[in-house]
């Protein structure tokens, strides 16, 4: 699967953001997508998850406030960022991987997934 980002830029508090993935390739390399970011100073982490039954997840930090959603005619993810807080600041990568179902939901860690953009910066001022 090959992945192409964009979206991002600065935003100040309370802003929002939206951020779109592309992808190519098989179906099958990438029915576990997901969107990881990363802090300055910190691990990645994901941030949402959707597997190919259309099954959605989302960190606690983020809950209520990002939404993953994904436009199969279009081969594109989508993370849907509103009231961004400075602490959501960082590198935002999206990420594929093979898992079905289950497995997508409990495989969150970076090894886990095979594929990646090349990730994109958001800034949220206070």
């Amino acid at each position: 699967a090959h992945l192409v980002q964009s979206g991002g830029g600065s935003v100040q508090a309370g802003g929002s953001l939206r951020l779109s993935c592309t992808a190519s390739g098989d179906t099958y390399s990438r029915s576990c997508m997901a969107w990881f970011r990363q802090g300055s100073g910190k691990e990645r982490e994901r941030v949402a998850g959707i597997a190919n039954d259309g099954g959605t997840w989302h960190a606690d930090t983020v809950k209520g406030r990002f939404t993953i959603s994904q436009d199969n005619a279009q081969n594109t993810l989508y993370l849907q960022m509103d009231s961004l807080k400075p602490e959501d600041s960082g590198e935002y990568y999206c990420a594929a991987a093979s898992f079905m179902g289950a497995l997508c939901r409990a495989y969150d860690g970076t090894t886990n997934y095979k594929y990646w953009g090349r990730g994109t910066q958001v800034t949220v001022s206070s």
